[in-house]
């Protein structure tokens, strides 16, 4: 099951458990545990976790006797009392303000008693449940982009000059979006195309990137994580270069009488999301793949010195902590 706002469950199990109740006694935010398995959950940095509740779902529908809760945070030391957590009466835990330091695992034990009225007889019980709660970020998006130019001759000086003025218009095109053009190149192939003989044509490919000179001003306005206003940029700077390359067709049929020498060939835009993640984040598609799109910290034992998209194993030294950056 997904929780679109912060997390997910790990086993189809817990899912198949919480389809035996009405959705109506599944309060939104609310998270509960399982006696069975863990649950993992990933939350996103700077933002507060869904509640943690200690009990699972079919104990919370019944009556509970003297309830007492116990909650461990990763350190291994309670967290009852801590300035980053709120802890209902009720065994309800959230951490306010998650970061990548806070993952690890959260286990709370419950103690109740059972009453056999018959008898007068009361016992204590007891259950542990652990919650595996990670941090995550968004991605960072940049566009791959190729097209491809019909010109006069592959040795044409022209080609050059073609090329680095397309180059200045692209990144005019988006630098009020901090977002610039990176790696561009280009080929001359001669195509051999059925019915027309051959053909010369230029293959460009290059890069969108959110990383333009003067980004980090746009990020210090912003009191949480920056990614989500650096992708969104980039989408409307891949959006007006899409927009400006379909408009070169148009122009070509309806603006020039003479068709230029080098040319856009119509329909030949293709585009590709590249993800990459901050230091210290990774994707894992085996170990997080309820969260497969997520760049999630790293486990202990990997670290990520850049913007790789997996964590690197360590093998140097020990790491015991999250979300590490060297090894």
């Amino acid at each position: 099951m997904v929780f679109k706002c912060y997390c997910v469950f790990s086993t189809v199990e817990a899912a198949i458990d919480e389809e035996q109740y009405s959705v109506k006694v599944i309060k939104k935010n609310y998270i509960y545990g399982n006696i069975k398995h863990q649950v993992n959950i990933y939350v996103k940095v700077y933002t507060n976790s869904p509640f943690l509740v200690c009990m699972d779902l079919a104990l919370s529908q019944k009556e509970v006797i003297d309830p007492s809760y116990l909650w461990i945070g990763p350190n291994g030391k309670t967290l009852k009392g801590q300035s980053y957590v709120n802890l209902t009466e009720t065994g309800k835990l959230m951490v306010r303000g998650f970061q990548e330091s806070m993952s690890g695992s959260y286990t709370c034990t419950l103690s109740y008693k059972t009453i056999n009225t018959d008898i007068q007889e009361e016992r204590e019980k007891f259950k542990t449940y652990k919650f595996m709660v990670y941090a995550y970020r968004e991605p960072d998006y940049t566009y791959q982009i190729s097209v491809r130019f019909t010109t006069k001759e592959c040795t044409l000086a022209a080609n050059g000059q073609f090329f680095e003025e397309l180059k200045k218009i692209l990144n005019d095109l988006i630098s009020d979006l901090t977002c610039h053009v990176i790696e561009p190149s280009y080929k001359c192939h001669v195509i051999k195309i059925p019915k027309h003989g051959l053909l010369d044509e230029l293959f460009v490919t290059f890069q969108v990137n959110p990383f333009a000179p003067g980004w980090e001003a746009v990020c210090q306005q912003i009191s949480y994580d920056c990614e989500d206003v650096t992708n969104r940029r980039v989408q409307e700077a891949r959006d007006l270069i899409e927009e400006f390359f379909h408009k070169q067709t148009y122009v070509l049929k309806h603006k020039f009488w003479n068709v230029p020498a080098i040319h856009y060939i119509d329909h030949s835009f293709e585009v590709t999301r590249i993800d990459s993640c901050r230091p210290g984040f990774g994707k894992n598609d085996d170990t997080h793949n309820d969260c497969a799109s997520c760049c999630v910290v790293c486990d202990p034992g990997t670290y990520s010195p850049n913007n790789e998209v997996r964590c690197r194993i360590c093998t140097s030294i020990r790491i015991k902590h999250y979300g590490a950056k060297s090894c």
